[in-house]
């Protein structure tokens, strides 16, 4: 009977262990669901912006005179930006370089984006257009979901990653292959901002 009784407590130890361990586990392919589905929610603002920047060039593009040297750095940071393809999309989260190469392309493109609307002003004639206004409230709007979705982005992965680090769990993260994910750094110089120059005379260059 003492047999018995021992042989039951270990078994109730052992499914008590077992029920912990499928837990923590789950909460972690929670965790890790939700890194990767807002990263699909920074895609889809990236891609917004991708999207609308044929348009304004072409729409820049037919005012004349304008700085083509500026615009040639929109095109260019674009194509870059376009070149990641959706498997290599898929794998970034997985690589801290690639991610940081994925953020260099993206962040060349902001750049060059505000460069042309610094530019820009000096265009009362072209910021008078209603096509080019409904494109740059487009624009900014989407570049404000970019930088939500990317701070969404951050804290779930923070969670995720304060979540396999921590003990018991992170036993199981380390067995599981439950790997750390990379976050979004501010952009270099990103709090200072661009200054216009309304005397330079503008005329293509």
């Amino acid at each position: 009977m003492k047999k018995m009784g021992c042989l039951i407590a270990a078994v109730a130890v052992i499914v008590i262990a077992g029920l912990a361990l499928v837990g923590l586990y789950n909460g972690l392919v929670g965790s890790q669901q939700a890194v990767e589905a807002q990263w699909a929610q920074v895609q889809n603002a990236y891609q917004r912006r991708a999207d609308l920047i044929p348009n304004l060039v072409a729409t820049v593009r037919g005012s004349a005179g304008f700085e083509r040297d500026t615009l040639r750095e929109v095109v260019e940071a674009r194509s870059r930006v376009g070149q990641v393809t959706p498997q290599a999309t898929a794998e970034i989260l997985n690589d801290p370089q690639k991610f940081a190469q994925f953020q260099q392309a993206q962040d060349a493109l902001s750049g060059a984006l505000s460069r042309l609307m610094v530019v820009v002003e000096r265009y009362p004639e072209l910021r008078s257009v209603q096509g080019f206004r409904d494109l740059m409230v487009q624009l900014e709007g989407t570049e404000n979901r970019i930088s939500v979705e990317r701070k969404r982005f951050n804290d779930v992965a923070q969670d995720y990653n304060t979540r396999i680090r921590r003990f018991p769990a992170a036993l199981v993260a380390g067995m599981m292959g439950f790997e750390p994910r990379p976050y979004f750094q501010a952009q270099a110089g990103a709090e200072v901002a661009p200054t216009v120059d309304f005397e330079t005379t503008p005329g293509a260059r």
